[in-house]
């Protein structure tokens, strides 16, 4: 069965061709980064508009790519929640419309479920590509790399790290290789979302904890403004960190002995933001290469620490030995490398980085596991911006 997803969650514009839910025929990105960059963060009218002009063409480039057209899909799939109602409303509008002309079922997903569905994902390298959009909105298309592929900073995975899932060696093993075993769970993390998941079945969703307020993504990027190093701030933090000793600065790690499963990283950014100020300031950090290291490494062991210390203990809690880290932060080499630290005697599976941001792929592919709930195309379907990960959006 082959499904067309489609994902405009936030700033990215993606779409993909998955076939029975795992192997990836081709993955279509279009990152806004570049629009953003000059204001220090996603703005939402300049998301929404970047998306309403590159998704068509999107669609007509990826089907054209491999010889087909609509006619070719078996269904649609598209992010229904949550994420910025505007751009949501751009891929929800698109999919209805082509669903209901070509009379195609239409299958809506839940972002967050889409993330920890997608290290059941593979296909060759050439399946994943990305468009960059400059400041005028023309970008121009380019397989992923295997920097890319393998990471920010494009080194392997750490001991103990089941990771990349694409290129020739998951093609070959294909659709009975199954990376995770149901029940697992799942530690969400980016710019937008940091939870820990107990992943029933793909239909099945218990959420065990969240942020209460920063998300950990955002905390990298409000850090990285701080320092006034530029947009997005999560590769660059990782970046400035080589060399830097974890153990400079005493930072504090909060909630890590709350007794639950929520995050807090509000309090580690003021804890930075004094810092930075007892320290001379951001211009003054700057030019010591060896205390701007030492501040990013201190900074990003403590966001590692808590997150892979509060996974621990929900493996613990549930009984499991498998974890699932998904998310644009699951790119950090840092949290990708820490895992035989933190969590000895844990499977930890990440995708490859080309999946752990926002990409059509994971709708697609999670798509597949709903089917059969969604034999037509719903036309009062609607976006959700605070769509329930526990709640009944399967249909």
């Amino acid at each position: 069965m082959l499904i067309l997803g489609i994902e405009t969650s936030c700033d990215e514009t993606s779409v993909a061709l998955v076939e029975d839910g795992r192997r990836i025929l081709a993955n279509v990105v279009a990152s806004q980064v570049q629009l953003h960059a000059r204001f220090g963060g996603v703005v939402p009218e300049i998301a929404s508009r970047a998306h309403i002009q590159r998704l068509m063409p999107m669609i007509e480039e990826i089907l054209s790519s491999r010889g087909l057209d609509l006619d070719d899909v078996d269904a649609l799939a598209v992010t229904l929640g949550p994420g910025l109602v505007g751009a949501l409303l751009i891929g929800v509008e698109t999919a209805k419309t082509l669903a209901f002309a070509r009379r195609k079922p239409l299958i809506p997903v839940h972002h967050i479920a889409g993330h920890l569905y997608s290290p059941f994902l593979y296909g060759e390298e050439s399946a994943y590509q990305l468009i960059v959009l400059e400041p005028d909105g023309e970008g121009k298309l380019s397989a992923v790399g295997e920097a890319a592929r393998q990471g920010s900073t494009g080194e392997t995975l750490g001991q103990g790290a089941q990771g990349d899932r694409s290129g020739s060696a998951a093609e070959a093993a294909g659709a009975s290789d199954l990376p995770l075993g149901f029940p697992y769970i799942g530690l969400v993390v980016s710019g937008g979302h940091t939870s820990l998941v107990r992943v029933h079945s793909p239909s099945s969703y218990e959420p065990l904890g969240e942020t209460v307020d920063d998300a950990a993504g955002e905390a990298f990027d409000k850090v990285a403004k701080l320092l006034e190093l530029g947009y997005p701030g999560g590769p660059l933090v990782e970046r400035y960190s080589r060399g830097g000793n974890p153990a400079a600065f005493a930072l504090p790690r909060p909630m890590l002995h709350s007794g639950d499963f929520g995050f807090s990283f509000s309090g580690l950014k003021t804890a930075v933001l004094k810092l930075i100020n007892d320290l001379g300031g951001a211009e003054c950090i700057r030019q010591d290469e060896r205390l701007l290291a030492d501040l990013c490494a201190s900074f990003q062991e403590a966001v590692v620490e808590v997150l892979l210390r509060k996974a621990g203990a929900a493996l613990e809690k549930t009984g499991r030995k498998e974890l699932a880290v998904v998310g644009g932060v699951a790119c950090n080499g840092r949290l990708r490398a820490a895992v035989p630290d933190y969590l000895p005697g844990v499977r930890a599976v990440f995708p490859p980085p080309a999946l752990c941001t926002d990409n059509a792929a994971m709708i697609a592919g999670l798509a597949w596991h709903l089917r059969d709930r969604h034999r037509g195309c719903d036309l009062t379907l609607n976006a959700s911006a605070e769509l329930s990960l526990s709640r009944g959006w399967w249909g």
